[in-house]
């Protein structure tokens, strides 16, 4: 991968820190975004496409051991965690849940883009098949294809808004998540959620009605209470 293109997300609280990664990213020739905490930095990744993630593990509220299971459960985009705590048992851990290296604090700048460049070039080597992963999402029946945001359901076109579409594509994103009416409005609509909630009810209902035109299956679970997340497949 061309490191000009490559696109890094930095997610450290401590924002001397969180600069000084930015800063030395982008004079690498790399474009980067700053996130100051897990749950800023999993709302970033969601609504983006990241080549590499560069984490801290102690941050307020989402730690970072949580952000990097989340986001190994449905990428498998490299993830560069970099934090004081650096004992053989966390480096374990850490690689364990599907870190793909590790950098103790303090570091030299050299050394973390030494392996910004080395997990770039990893990613390089099979950016053919992951761009091809990239490109549609598959769930069941259901497929949608994420550069011409056309979606088919048993091989037969599914007629979806915009809004509609983002929804399905934040389940398929991450099939065993269960998303609040307000991810799923910040998702799909990429605004501040003001208590929307006959909004999305309403487009909930329009995608099951379009979706049962096509087949009697279920696609989508009401969590009463908390929201919706796509229905379980039968192991």
């Amino acid at each position: 991968m061309n490191n000009e293109r490559a696109k890094i997300l930095v997610v450290e609280d401590d924002s001397d820190i969180n600069n000084l990664i930015y800063d030395s990213l982008r004079k690498h020739g790399m474009d980067c975004v700053q996130a100051y905490s897990g749950t800023e930095g999993l709302l970033n990744f969601k609504n983006d496409k990241f080549d590499l993630v560069i984490l801290d593990l102690m941050m307020p509220g989402m730690t970072g051991e949580t952000l990097t299971k989340t986001i190994r459960e449905n990428s498998k985009v490299p993830i560069i965690v970099v934090s004081a705590k650096s004992s053989l048992d966390s480096r374990v851990d850490l690689l364990a849940m599907g870190a793909d290296d590790f950098l103790a604090k303090p570091f030299e700048v050299k050394e973390l883009l030494a392996r910004v460049d080395v997990q770039l070039r990893h990613l390089s080597d099979i950016g053919g098949e992951q761009a091809e992963e990239k490109c549609t999402l598959e769930y069941r029946d259901l497929v949608l294809n994420k550069d011409t945001f056309e979606a088919t359901l048993c091989g037969k076109d599914l007629m979806l808004t915009r809004q509609e579409y983002k929804i399905l594509e934040l389940f398929m994103l991450y099939p065993n998540k269960v998303f609040s009416k307000q991810e799923i409005f910040e998702y799909a609509w990429n605004e501040c959620y003001i208590g929307e909630d006959k909004t999305i009810n309403v487009h909930i209902s329009n995608i099951r009605s379009k979706i049962k035109k096509i087949t009697p299956d279920e696609y989508i679970d009401t969590i009463w209470g908390i929201g919706f997340r796509l229905v379980k497949t039968k192991s």
